[in-house]
């Protein structure tokens, strides 16, 4: 099933080259707020913007494991891959481990460590994800609670079976957490309020790329919030997409860092893809359904919702074969610079006019469906003509891709 932290997308690359370079937060130059119509908050082009751009660059008001499992693999308060042990246990809890004295030092969430000491690894493993989350969540100080708690979340409300799983959970965090530790106004209407903003505004850190493990197989080491990036609304062909280095060196490995796959004009509202951009229709709508409260509209939608699908085919990687409905009239392509069907390219732009965007931005790794966005322009504007996939980390420089563009023949959605 998905994650409890939803958007759990191909964010986390390898090194590369890229990993090493400085992303300096540009958010205040390139985004401005806005609210949009029917889309909430969103984040708007403040000017012009060159592909590969760092858009944002931010550090995650909230860090926490994404699961129990996860603690022996990956250090607890930076989350990069523990090295070969012997590791440096957490002296109050001794469950969580550190790769460093710094790390030790700055520890981890100080009611999760409590709980790690009081029987939080006996919780039915349905709820131990959420706890972490609410452990961590509640052991935040002022202002940084309140942030979380300021974030939107779905606008159809939670469930009843959320409501249920809500007050659950809240009894569950006062028997493993040390009441004197609790904050001020611990309530079941606050821990509901804390899930329901972790269900919508929560990123997934990946493991590491590893070419024999699918991106469906893949799991996360750690989740995070960040209260810029949470604004970004989804697009099923987003114009950014957003990567982590978390197992490079230094501070800020567990920063998001979001760059431009293309041009985008000053006001256009910039969009990521909540989850691998291969997926069907369907369940893209699911998804965003179940999970979010909307159902998408965007240019992609509104052709393939005329599509017929083999639903006879295996769609656990998203590939499905697909048919335009007899008698349907195309709907027209609405996308951002760049998107467009390159010229003299032979694919059938009436049947599916944004198959360009899957050709350029998809990587064509097998089992990684990561999207390619290109490296920063130089600092004199020179665009990169490199692209690296923010799911494996592998560099590919532009001829490449035109190539593959020349050998694609007549596009489809077969990835």
């Amino acid at each position: 099933g998905p994650s409890f932290c939803q958007r759990l997308v191909g964010c986390s690359s390898s090194s590369s080259a890229a990993a090493g370079m400085a992303l300096p937060n540009m958010a205040g130059d390139t985004l401005r707020v806005a609210d949009l119509p029917g889309r909430g908050r969103a984040l708007l082009a403040a000017r012009d913007i060159l592909e590969g751009e760092v858009l944002l660059s931010e550090s995650p008001i909230l860090l926490y494991p994404s699961s129990l499992a996860s603690l022996s693999s990956y250090c607890s308060a930076c989350f990069r891959s523990l090295p070969p042990p012997p590791h440096t246990p957490c002296p109050s809890c001794r469950a969580a481990a550190f790769c460093s004295p710094a790390c030790s030092a700055a520890s981890h969430p100080r009611l999760l460590c409590a709980a790690l000491s009081s029987g939080l690894a006996a919780a039915p493993e349905a709820h131990q994800e959420p706890l972490l989350f609410l452990l961590s969540a509640y052991s935040l100080q002022e202002p940084s609670l309140s942030a979380i708690l300021s974030l939107s979340s779905a606008p159809q409300g939670p469930s009843p079976s959320q409501q249920q799983d809500a007050a659950s959970l809240h009894a569950a965090v006062a028997s493993v957490a040390p009441p004197h530790m609790l904050p001020a106004g611990f309530s079941p209407d606050l821990t509901a309020a804390l899930l329901s903003k972790d269900r919508t505004n929560s990123f997934s850190i990946l493991e590491p790329y590893r070419p024999d493990v699918p991106l469906e197989l893949r799991k996360a080491r750690c989740c995070a919030v960040y209260p810029r990036a949470s604004l970004l609304n989804h697009d099923c062909l987003p114009n950014a997409c957003h990567f982590d280095y978390a197992d490079r060196p230094g501070p800020g490995n567990t920063d998001i860092v979001v760059r431009a796959l293309h041009g985008i004009t000053e006001g256009k509202e910039v969009c990521i893809s909540y989850f691998a951009a291969n997926w069907r229709y369907a369940d893209r709508q699911c998804r965003l359904l179940e999970d979010y409260g909307f159902r998408c509209e965007c240019d992609r939608c509104q052709i393939e919702s005329k599509w017929k699908f083999d639903d006879d085919n295996d769609a656990g990687d998203g590939d499905d074969t697909m048919e335009e409905e007899h008698g349907k009239e195309d709907a027209e392509d609405g996308g951002d610079e760049g998107m467009e069907q390159e010229e003299g390219s032979d694919g059938d732009e009436d049947d599916f006019p944004h198959a360009f965007f899957f050709v350029r931005y998809l990587c064509d790794r097998e089992d990684c469906y990561g999207m390619l966005a290109p490296l920063p322009p130089l600092p004199n504007g020179e665009l990169s003509h490199v692209f690296e996939c923010n799911a494996c980390g592998q560099l590919k420089k532009e001829e490449d891709e035109d190539e593959a563009d020349t050998d694609a023949g007549d596009c489809s959605m077969d990835q």
